[in-house]
């Protein structure tokens, strides 16, 4: 009696650890090989296009993207100052984003200066130019009525397109020494004047800044789409993979006063800087 009973109990664990077993590997058929497979939504730390994927390759804020890739600062090796770009250029309108040619007039009812558009006299800068976009996430120069005006990337996100578009407003002015610090409308600006008006553009910056300022401005380092070149004497902006620069400077143009600019082969002596989270 005592040998069928322990008989009896054997059997129930032996089936109960079959039953058991038997779980655990149907439970296995939902597993991927070598650990439980990652989740598809935007919050996946591994998925390749989620928007906030620390290893995505689309995420415009993906921190992960080697910054040079995303936002480079030094004009490459095999990169050509004089290159120019010929892929699709985009305008946005009220109704969407509508394909622009390049050589189409810009209208404007402003008096030029020295290629540019005069200043406004109102409390804000008004501008008729076009707002351009470019797939990917490199600004481009674009001749637009003879003036070079930078598209934004499709890629960045809006208040680095907000910087580009408001920098175009006063590419072309001239270089005036102290332009653009009394007040955000000036006749014309200096290199600082400049990187500020083009900050305040993407509500960045409430008052302009000097060259000095600026090295205490921001983040230190290189950031992901801007960043400040500055030291005690001169600053200028590298936005997406364009300078925006007032000196001619490693530019075969070699025209003063805001204009967008190749990037420099080096930035030797300049503290770099950029926007919280840009």
């Amino acid at each position: 009696m005592r040998l069928r009973h322990i008989c009896t109990i054997a059997t129930t664990i032996l089936l109960f650890g079959g039953l058991s077993a038997t779980a655990d590997a149907k439970d296995g058929k939902g597993k991927a090989s070598g650990g439980a497979q990652a989740p598809t939504g935007a919050s996946s730390t591994t998925g390749s296009t989620g928007t906030s994927g620390t290893t995505g390759t689309t995420g415009a804020t993906n921190p992960t993207t080697p910054l040079a890739d995303l936002a480079p600062i030094v004009l490459a090796k095999d990169q050509s100052p004089t290159a120019v770009y010929s892929g699709p250029v985009f305008e946005v309108t009220p109704v969407g984003l509508t394909p622009y040619t390049s050589d189409a007039p810009a209208t404007s009812s402003d008096t030029t200066i020295a290629g540019g558009t005069a200043a406004a006299t109102s409390s804000s800068v008004t501008s008729p130019l076009p707002d351009l976009e470019v797939p990917g996430a490199t600004a481009e120069e674009i001749k637009v009525d003879g003036l070079g005006l930078a598209a934004a990337p499709e890629d960045a996100p809006p208040v680095v397109q907000e910087v580009i578009w408001a920098a175009n407003r006063i590419i072309g002015r001239p270089y005036v020494y102290g332009g653009g610090h009394k007040s955000f409308i000036s006749w014309g600006y200096d290199c600082s004047g400049t990187v500020s008006f083009a900050l305040h553009g993407g509500d960045l910056l409430r008052e302009p800044l000097d060259s000095g300022q600026f090295m205490g401005w921001g983040g230190a380092g290189q950031g992901q789409w801007m960043t400040i070149l500055t030291n005690p004497g001169h600053a200028y902006i590298d936005i997406a993979g364009l300078r925006l620069d007032t000196s001619p400077e490693n530019d075969p143009s070699d025209l003063e006063g805001p204009r967008w600019r190749p990037l420099r082969p080096d930035n030797a002596g300049f503290v770099k800087r950029h926007p919280i989270g840009l």
